[in-house]
C-alpha cells in the first residue's frame, strides 16, 4: 500500500484541506490516521476515521476544527482543517492499518510521505 498525502488551501481563513490517497489498496477497507510532529517535538495524534465503525475521532486539541471523511470513488481520505493556529505548523502524515489503535502511531504499518503545513500568525 503506498499513500501519497497533498494539501489544498482552502476559502476560509487559515482552512487547508489535506488528502491521502492509496495505489494498491482499497483505501476504504483500512482504518486511516492523521498525524503531525512539529520540529523537535514528538509525533502526535491528530485524527483518524475507522474502517469497523466508520465514524472519526479527534485529539481534544481539534475541537470540532477539522473533520475527517473519505471519498471512496476517488480513494481517497480527506482531513478538513479549519481555523489553524501558528502553533500547528508540523509534517503532516497520513497513515493506514487494517486494526490500529485509533492514536497508536505504532500500530500504522502504511504511512504517506508527510506533506508540511505552515501556519502564519
Amino acid at each position: 500500500v503506498q499513500l501519497q498525502a497533498s494539501g489544498r488551501l482552502g476559502a476560509g481563513w487559515r482552512s487547508l484541506r489535506l488528502s491521502c490517497t492509496a495505489s494498491g489498496a482499497i483505501l476504504e477497507q483500512y482504518t486511516v490516521g492523521w498525524f503531525r510532529q512539529a520540529p523537535g517535538k514528538k509525533r502526535e495524534w491528530v485524527s483518524c476515521i475507522s474502517r469497523e465503525d466508520g465514524y472519526s475521532y479527534f485529539a481534544d486539541f481539534v475541537k470540532s476544527r477539522f473533520t475527517v471523511v473519505r471519498d471512496n470513488a476517488k480513494n481517497t481520505v480527506y482531513l478538513q482543517m479549519n481555523k489553524l493556529r501558528p502553533e500547528e505548523t508540523a509534517v503532516y502524515f497520513c497513515a493506514a492499518d487494517l486494526y490500529p489503535t485509533c492514536n497508536g502511531y505504532s500500530e500504522y504499518e502504511f504511512w504517506g510521505q508527510g506533506t508540511q503545513v505552515t501556519v502564519s500568525s
